[in-house]
């Protein structure tokens, strides 16, 4: 089989357009976006992983006067990303290769991006996560409901391939756990005949503080 994020990296490539209009992403993300804002100080550091086009996440983080530095595997998404939101800061990578000092992020978002990755990498990147969060720093993401690993041959009628794998929810909460995080809420977003689990997430204050 074809390396998967190839897959997933070209998938993007070509539908980076027609993804933004197609999952409604301005409309599902609002009440998301405006949430995490609440809970940020004024300046925080937020990763965006899986950032796509900037838009909304990064463009409504800068827009609140957060500072966002946004990686994505397509060169098409970051390219889009730093015309649309000048103002954060795009790193065309995969997101195993980010390497940043621990507890410098006052926040880390990851919207339908985790399950891109191989499952065994995505128990590294949540460890990761973890670290580079200060102590009660927020982490906020969507991850599968049940378990699939596939591929979808016409992805968007857009006439490209899509990859993905995901466990299940209560395996992704021993996954937060084991990381170190506390889930403080989950809830189920309903799509089509399916959906995805959402996590609230923080590491923890240090004790004594």
């Amino acid at each position: 089989m074809e390396d998967p994020k190839e897959i997933v990296r070209r998938g993007y490539d070509v539908l980076s357009r027609r993804y933004d209009h197609a999952t409604g992403a301005d409309s599902k993300y609002a009440p998301w976006i405006a949430e995490l804002i609440t809970r940020l100080a004024p300046t925080s550091r937020v990763l965006d992983i899986g950032c796509g086009s900037g838009v909304p996440m990064a463009r409504a983080l800068t827009t609140a006067g957060h500072h966002v530095l946004g990686v994505d595997i397509s060169e098409v998404q970051i390219s889009r990303a730093r015309e649309l939101v000048p103002q954060a800061e795009f790193v065309n990578a995969d997101a195993m290769t980010l390497d940043l000092a621990p507890g410098s992020l006052d926040a880390v978002v990851s919207l339908y991006a985790l399950i891109h990755l191989p499952l065994d990498e995505q128990t590294v990147l949540l460890e990761r996560i973890a670290g580079w969060l200060r102590p009660g720093g927020f982490f906020l993401c969507t991850t599968g409901h049940t378990a699939w690993t596939g591929t979808e041959d016409d992805w968007l009628g857009g006439g490209t391939e899509m990859w993905w794998s995901h466990t299940d929810a209560a395996t992704y909460r021993d996954w937060l756990a084991g990381a170190g995080l506390t889930i403080d809420a989950e809830s189920f977003v309903p799509e089509g005949s399916g959906g995805h689990a959402l996590f609230w997430t923080r590491r923890p204050e240090v004790s004594g503080t």
